[in-house]
């Protein structure tokens, strides 16, 4: 099955609405919506969990970990590296982002504790263990934290499948993270 990277002209007009949108946002618009504008509920939805992430408790430095490690687990190789942009965009520590790019121990145990528990959210299907519990708790996070892990992965879930089934073309901007 091809997907199309759509445009203004091939879009339907929610999914051209939606477009706009992101051209007045972001400057450009990016191949992940281009292609999810085929179902633009889906790309409207996508859209409001990112804000939804952002808006949360988490800082610039656990937002990355968070959507990294999803990233990276998922091997979306559209959106290690626009992350990792973004990343940089966002003033994130360029330790933490190659530690999270490469798989690799991260600087801060706190985060590390994030990372792991991303993980084993991921890889559980929600199913923690007390003992992941207690650790979590232990680096300073609550209950509030551990949901929102939840929205970036509904988050993840949609751009990364999306990525594997359209196999989208990573953006200009992010081309020298790839």
């Amino acid at each position: 099955m091809t997907f199309t990277l759509h445009t203004s002209e091939t879009a339907s007009p929610e999914g051209r609405a939606e477009l706009e949108q992101s051209l007045k946002a972001f400057g450009f618009v990016p191949n992940l919506h281009a292609v999810l504008a085929e179902a633009p509920n889906v790309l409207k939805a996508y859209k409001e969990l990112h804000t939804l992430f952002q808006g949360g408790s988490f800082n610039n430095e656990e937002l990355t970990v968070v959507w990294q490690t999803i990233n990276v687990e998922n091997e979306c190789g559209y959106c290690v590296p626009a992350h990792t942009g973004i990343a940089h965009m966002m003033k994130v520590d360029g330790v933490l982002i190659d530690a999270l790019s490469k798989g690799t121990e991260l600087p801060a145990a706190k985060l590390q504790t994030l990372k792991d528990t991303t993980l084993a959210l991921l890889r559980q299907r929600g199913h923690l263990q007390s003992s992941q519990l207690e650790a979590f708790t232990a680096a300073g996070y609550e209950n509030q934290q551990l949901l929102e892990i939840l929205l970036g992965i509904a988050q993840k879930t949609i751009s990364n499948y999306t990525n594997h089934l359209a196999n989208t073309p990573v953006d200009a901007p992010f081309q020298k993270f790839v």
